[in-house]
């Protein structure tokens, strides 16, 4: 029998939808989102992205997929953390936005200091480190995240 891995997907855009959807095949994923009717879409498997395949396999696949706007449900139990929440360019300042990646990062960690957290939102060359410091952890990573829109 096959232990089935609680993984938590935060945000539902096209990276965070992608990705729970493939995770959902073989392990147990929770989406934490902060809109209610993105997690009554995904709670009634519906795609919260215009993207054909994501639509099929919410069809026609066997997933382990919920979603939940709980923050305490999402995190809790979860061995790993993909954070999938945007980070806009700002041109005027010349930086991305990484205000709700760090605000994943850090509410994660203080639910479930176990979790392996992976970036996978667009930061800044050196920004996981610095949160890895911050938070004195190694348990916070970056995996970039490789994908066309609607395909």
């Amino acid at each position: 029998m096959n232990k089935r891995t609680k993984i938590t997907v935060v945000g539902s855009g096209y990276v965070g939808m992608s990705l729970a959807v493939l995770l959902a095949q073989n392990n147990d994923v929770v989406v934490l989102e902060v809109d209610s009717s993105r997690v009554d879409k995904i709670n009634n498997r519906q795609s919260t992205v215009r993207d054909s395949e994501i639509e099929s396999f919410l069809s026609q696949k066997k997933l382990s997929l919920s979603a939940t706007l709980d923050k305490q449900e999402a995190y809790c139990d979860a061995s790993f953390i993909v954070v999938a929440t945007p980070t806009n360019y700002d041109l005027e300042t010349n930086r991305f936005d990484t205000d709700s990646v760090d605000g994943v990062v850090k509410d994660a960690f203080e639910f479930n200091r176990h979790a392996l957290i992976i970036i996978k939102s667009t930061v800044p060359v050196g920004h996981t480190h610095s949160l890895q410091k911050e938070l004195l952890t190694e348990r916070v990573t970056f995996s970039p995240e490789f994908l066309r829109e609607g395909n």
